[in-house]
């Protein structure tokens, strides 16, 4: 009988444990991947008119975050209203980091990025977007990105001005600012005082040629923003570089300028 009663109790055992497991509460989803911010004072590019530049922003002009000499290419999937000067915080995808993270493991010998690659990073910015409009968005994005190293291509899903916070401290703070003064190419030249302005071409364009850059060189002599949208440009090591500090009125001030950089051709 006290065995009966072993197996009996055994029985509820199991019964109890089986029905603790069906009630408890079914695991919880991985939670989502925070999305990349940035910001920075918004420039918009009406002269880029090509329909591959035209889809990159829903069909609007071409539209850039400038965060110092990192100049962010905004990619929209619908057209948005942005102020030339403003600053904004965009959130999204960074085409760049997630394309890198993803790795490619044929060394770029089919092109870079891969095609799988663009409409992955699509899909992580727009999952309701449709197939078809996926695929037109992942060409655009391949073909903007172009070979390694991947174009600063910023996938927006929330857009806002910056707002401020204490007027009188912005005021302050822009009274305090150095003036730019606009400086001729060749007269800023001759302040150089060191930097690489002949490079060799990058794989990805190998003739090279002469990219001219628009740029903003701060009160103490180093480049500061970078203002032009040719990819020679951006492969620049603008870090390099340092000028004469410009003099006027007994004060420096920032200047806004061109630099030219020669690439010679790959042999």
């Amino acid at each position: 009988m006290a065995r009966n009663n072993t197996y009996v109790l055994g029985f509820l055992v199991a019964g109890l444990a089986g029905l603790a497991a069906c009630s408890s509460k079914p695991p919880a989803k991985p939670a989502a991947v925070a999305p990349d911010k940035i910001q920075g004072k918004a420039q918009v590019a009406l002269n880029e008119s090509t329909s591959l530049d035209a889809s990159l922003n829903g069909g609007g002009p071409s539209v850039y975050l400038l965060d110092g000499l990192t100049r962010y290419r905004l990619f929209f999937d619908k057209a948005v209203q942005v102020e030339p000067g403003h600053e904004y915080i965009a959130e999204g995808v960074y085409a760049q980091k997630a394309i890198d993270a993803m790795g490619d493991p044929d060394q770029g010998k089919n092109g870079y990025p891969l095609e799988a690659s663009s409409v992955s990073v699509v899909r992580m910015a727009w999952p309701a977007l449709a197939f078809d409009v996926v695929d037109s968005y992942s060409n655009s994005l391949r073909a903007k990105v172009k070979r390694f190293p991947a174009r600063p291509v910023f996938l927006v899903t929330r857009i806002e001005p910056v707002k401020g916070t204490d007027s009188a401290k912005d005021k302050q703070d822009e009274e305090k600012e150095a003036p730019t003064v606009p400086v001729a190419a060749d007269k800023q030249r001759a302040l150089l005082v060191k930097g690489p302005t002949v490079l060799t071409a990058p794989l990805w364009d190998p003739t090279g040629g002469t990219a001219r850059c628009k740029v903003v060189i701060d009160e103490k002599g180093k480049i500061a923003e970078l203002n032009s949208g040719a990819q020679l440009c951006e492969t620049v090591p603008w870090s390099q570089f340092s000028y004469q500090p410009m003099m006027k009125g007994g004060h420096p001030v920032k200047v806004d300028t061109e630099v030219e950089v020669r690439f010679d051709p790959r042999k």
